[in-house]
């Protein structure tokens, strides 16, 4: 009796570093899931700024010796193969979640550790949850692991309306925090509706009168960083995605400041849903692309206008079996 032939799905990669013209669509045998896995019939991918700098050799967590490569963090779909240990999901269910350094996420099929699942509630589609995992956690991460805030609390978010900063807003409100964000003149109107209490214009307001904040959240960077130490309070923390905070100037000011790089936590995901579903959080999708068309989508990233999040839609049905390797 012969063995079935291998599954085959479409990804999108690049074996050298460079611009959208690396990008390539190739059909590839797909791996089985280790004891703790899961593998994951793809519907939608979340693409990130990380992507970019990783497709451009600018990420130092992927180097030379990691190519070629498959781009994406973020994916929505359903389980189709669960490993022997792996009991948190079961064939069918669908879920949504991030995947590790190693990529994969544009795709048609990815194996993701299932402690970086959950559930997709009832009533998400997948483009609305494959636009969570690497911006919903990294704002989550940002304001409650590592900045505490509480109900009552000031935040600041430097770069509000991005695809980090629009969970961060409506998280932090939704924890009863007061909010203040800054964003470009085109995109107050989107700040407000999210929920910020005051809105600061960056292009014609600076910080002049923000006092009292307890928390910042720096997406930023630069000189947004740099106008942040005054405002908060004494005993008030900084936190960043971007490069590491002085110590020196956040001693001088008597704050805390640090910098984090976001983690899989499918417990913390499974709280956002909550609030997705619920309908107190909402992700704003500002555009979606066919997989083939993943060159288009970064480009929509690297334009640094986007608001919200851009999102890959994945067609289930071209997954297969053999070995053909397609180029594009």
């Amino acid at each position: 009796m012969s063995a079935d032939p291998p599954v085959t799905a479409r990804m999108v990669r690049f074996d050298r570093f460079g611009g959208d013209d690396v990008l390539h669509v190739s059909r590839l045998g797909v791996s089985a899931p280790d004891a703790l896995q899961v593998s994951v019939a793809v519907a939608a991918a979340g693409v990130n700024p990380v992507d970019v700098r990783i497709r451009s050799g600018r990420y130092p967590g992927v180097g030379e010796d990691r190519l070629p490569y498959t781009l994406g963090r973020d994916v929505a779909g359903v389980v189709v193969e669960c490993g022997a240990q792996a009991e948190k999901f079961s064939v069918g269910d669908a879920v949504f979640g991030m995947v590790d350094m190693h990529g994969g996420g544009y795709a048609e099929r990815v194996v993701v550790d299932q402690h970086a699942l959950t559930t997709t509630p009832a009533g998400v589609d997948a483009v609305r949850a494959g636009s969570i995992p690497t911006a919903g956690l990294t704002a989550w991460q940002g304001l409650f692991r590592y900045g505490r805030v509480t109900a009552g609390s000031t935040v600041l978010i430097q770069g509000g309306t991005g695809g980090v900063g629009h969970f961060a807003i409506q998280f932090a409100k939704a924890a009863g925090a007061r909010v203040i964000t800054t964003t470009s003149t085109p995109h107050v109107a989107f700040a407000r509706e999210l929920g910020a209490d005051v809105v600061i214009d960056y292009e014609t307001q600076d910080l002049s009168g923000v006092t009292g904040v307890d928390v910042v959240l720096d997406l930023v960077g630069g000189a947004a960083r740099a106008a942040s130490w005054a405002v908060l309070v004494p005993g008030g923390v900084l936190v960043t995605t971007r490069d590491a905070p002085s110590q020196e100037e956040a001693r001088a000011h008597g704050v805390r400041a640090l910098r984090f790089t976001v983690e899989a936590d499918g417990a913390e995901l499974a709280e956002i849903a909550r609030l997705v579903a619920a309908g107190t959080v909402t992700p704003h999708i500002s555009a979606t692309h066919p997989l083939e068309q993943a060159a288009a989508a970064l480009t929509d990233i690297e334009s640094g206008h986007t608001v919200g999040k851009v999102v890959l839609e994945v067609d289930p049905g071209s997954t297969d079996s053999g070995s053909t390797e397609l180029g594009s």
